[in-house]
Order: structure tokens, then sequence, then C-alpha cells
């Protein structure tokens, strides 16, 4: 029996006790009705705490709940926190508040830019909110028409109310002087694009441009309203954390280059699901706001291509060849597994009018990941603690048992076990749905 054999052995005991202890507290948990109301894999709580609330981007977790497990783990040693799949910074900012080192990636460049301006919470409050109302004067100073800006922007605003946000950027542009402070201004701006939009918005940030909601905030008093709020949460984050401790860098988590080697004790974090949810349209509304993209086409060459290949629309310009993806020898401890499921969606999908490329987004997808779980294995300690909060899928009703390929690839990346912790069902309302598979979702905790 070679190395990886036994690892999985090991893998397949702890799993089998772990599942007869999870039957039981799972049960007695669903009694209580504690389970459905598990939301600590979900970003909805984050609103509510400082700094994690100056953007809304819904791809996260509790930043409760990762203070908990970092407490936990730490005692009174000094360890060192990373995310792979760092987001808006929720792991980076719990493990400030934690006093750890804490290190994040971000692939994604408008994503990234957002975390790092969180992360600029220690500036003096006094200069950014002069700076902040320097460029609030400055606009309602300005009179010109406002710049052209994509169709979309135009379906998703007023034209007065459009005309008050392209002020606003404007008088930004011309204030800008590229410190810390103004970066801080920016991520204002950029967290009132939504509050100021008439146009409804989906639970993953698509902007649904054909749906209207009430109750918009005009964009003067959105803004001055947005600096009051920053500037408290940075008088409250200044009053609690004695140290800065954390870094994020513009990076993929499929490399790790940023990070050194053999130097990461735990690492937290949610990877993309496989779902078919474009992280890369998330902020298509920002970014065209401010020019970085005028179209799907901008997306694609600017964002879509960094990214984990999570979501049709990333492999749908890539060749339509699943045996070759397959050939990957970094899927070798799924193969057999992936394939089967693989090639079913493959007939599957010419029975729907939408013909969709799932068949190649789940070998990509893992693939991705693949290369994800050796780069970590480089990164990480011998005694290393890993959590991936993810979700199974199901495309077509076809199922993809997530949590398990992940944990077996993390063993053949090196790792020395792995056991799945549900924390809530998901897709067991069938209204709406394109099937009736149910989901789950949870923690994939990784050992060694």
């Amino acid at each position: 029996m070679n190395e990886l054999d036994t690892k999985r052995q090991n893998c397949e005991i702890i799993w089998s006790k772990y599942k007869q202890a999870s039957l039981i507290h799972e049960l007695e948990q669903e009694n209580k009705g504690i389970i459905s109301k598990n939301r600590t894999s979900t970003f909805v709580d984050n609103m509510q705490l400082p700094i994690h609330r100056w953007f809304r981007y819904s791809a996260g977790f509790s930043a409760e709940w990762v203070k908990e497990v970092v407490s936990d783990l730490k005692g009174n040693n000094a360890i060192k926190l990373f995310d792979p799949f760092v987001g808006s910074g929720t792991t980076v900012l719990a493990g400030e508040e934690c006093g750890i080192e804490s290190l994040g990636i971000e692939a994604h460049p408008f994503v990234a830019r957002i975390a790092k301006a969180k992360l600029l919470w220690s500036e003096k409050v006094n200069a950014f909110r002069k700076f902040a109302m320097d460029v609030l004067q400055y606009a309602q100073s300005l009179s010109d028409a406002p710049d052209p800006y994509p169709n979309l922007i135009h379906r998703c605003y007023s034209e007065d109310i459009l005309n008050e946000l392209d002020q606003l950027r404007r008088a930004w542009l011309y204030k800008n002087d590229d410190s810390a402070v103004s970066e801080l201004t920016w991520l204002a701006l950029v967290g009132i694009l939504r509050v100021t939009s008439s146009a409804g918005t989906a639970p993953w940030q698509y902007v649904l441009p054909n749906k209207t909601k009430k109750g918009t905030v005009r964009p003067y008093k959105a803004f001055y309203d947005r600096i009051r709020m920053m500037s408290r949460d940075m008088l409250y984050f200044q009053s609690v954390v004695k140290e800065r401790k954390a870094k994020i860098f513009e990076d993929d988590a499929r490399a790790c280059s940023k990070i050194e080697d053999d130097s990461i004790d735990l690492i937290i974090t949610s990877p993309p699901y496989t779902n078919n949810y474009d992280y890369a349209d998330a902020t298509r509304l920002e970014m065209s706001f401010f020019g970085e993209i005028k179209g799907w086409g901008d997306l694609q060459r600017k964002v879509r291509r960094l990214l984990v290949r999570s979501c049709s629309q990333h492999v749908s310009a890539e060749k339509n060849n699943l045996d070759r993806r397959l050939t990957d020898k970094n899927l070798y401890p799924i193969i057999e597994d992936i394939r089967e499921v693989c090639h079913e969606l493959e007939q599957e999908r010419l029975l729907h009018g939408g013909r969709k490329t799932y068949h190649l987004m789940v070998a990509a997808y893992f693939s991705d990941l693949a290369k994800v779980w050796i780069s970590l294995r480089k990164v990480c300690k011998k005694d290393a603690r890993i959590c991936f909060v993810v979700g199974d899928s199901a495309p077509y009703g076809i199922y993809v048992p997530v949590d398990k390929w992940l944990g077996e690839l993390a063993i053949s990346a090196g790792f020395e076990s792995y056991y799945f912790e549900k924390t809530r069902d998901r897709n067991v309302k069938w209204k709406n749905r394109k099937h009736k598979v149910p989901l789950h979702e949870g923690r994939l905790w990784v050992e060694g």
C-alpha cells in the first residue's frame, strides 16, 4: 500500500466516525430548529459589523465565526491566518481584530481593490472626513452634463440621480492624489451605487435593470451618510485593534505566489461554488460606472480569465473538448467519478435549450481546485488546519459531490485527512428551481 492509499484509508476511517457522530448531532440540532437558522456560512450578518459593511459582497461568510475559529486555535500562540479567496476581506479583518497576522489574496481586480481599501481603516479620521467633504462640496459646484456612460448605467439610474453621481465621480477624480484617504473616499462612492439605483439586485449582486425597487436615496445624502458611517467604524476599529497585522495581495490562488512557503498555520476561505454563478458579473454595475468595462467582452478580458473557472461563461470561449480536460493528472484521485458525471452532463445538455457547458465547467473547476490544493500544501506548515466553506451542486439535476471530491484532492496534494461539517440545507424550496436535488452547505475541514 503506497503513502497516498494509506492517507486515503486513514481519511475514510475518520470520515466514517465523523459521519456517525455528525448524524446524531444533526438530528438533535434539527429537533431544536438550529440547523435551519445557521447563517455562519453566509455574508448577511456582516452587514451589521463595522468595516465589513462598507461593501456588500455576497460571496462570503460570518466574520464572527472566523473570530471564534481563530480564538479556539490561537490560545497563547502566535499564528498566521491566510485566505486564498479573500473577496472583500472578511477573513483578514476578523484576524486583525483577533490580533494575529492575517494575509489574503484575491484574483478579481475590482474586488481586491475594495478589500485593500477596507484595510485603510487606521488612517486619520479627520483627514478622511476633510478630503471626502471637499469632494462633496466640489461635486455640488459642478454643473456640466454627465460624461457618457454604458447603457447599463442609464438603465439603472434616473437622469437626475446619475447627474449627482457623475458629479461625485468627477469631483473625486479631480481631487484624487493617490493617498489613502482618497482611496477611502473612492470606496465610499462605490458603496452608494446600489442604494441610489432604482434597479433591483439579485441575491448574488447581479444587477436587474428590468426590476425596480422602492426607497432609493439621493447620492449627495447617501455619500454624506456613508462618510459618517465609515468614520465611526474607523474610530471603533482603532479603539480595539492595537497593531496592524493584515495584508491583501492581488494574486491567483492556483499559485499563491505572494505567500511565503511553509508559513501558514490556519486557512479559512470560501472558494467559488460550482453553481454557475459568474463572480465577474457581481461588480458589473460598479465597474461600468467607473468606466473600467463597457460590456460583456471587457468582463471576459479583464476579469473572467483571471478567476478559477466556476461557471459556464468562464469556459464558453475555450475549446469544447471534455476528454482533453479529463487528462489532467491532478484529477487522478477522482478521475472515474468526475468522468462519469461530466459525460452524463455532456449528454444531458443536449436536452435543454440553453445547452450550457456544465460538463466543461465541472472538469475545469476541479482541475483548478486541484492546483489550489497543491499551492496551499506549499505555503502551509505541516500541522496546518484548513477550512473551506463549500456547497455542493447539481447542474441539470446531476449531482456533483463537491465536498468529497475536494477532500480527495486535498489528500492527493499531501494533506493528512478531511471531514465535512454541514451547516445548512440548500435548495429545499422548489419554487423557481430548475431541479429538485437536495443540496447542502458547510465546512470542509482539512488537517495536516
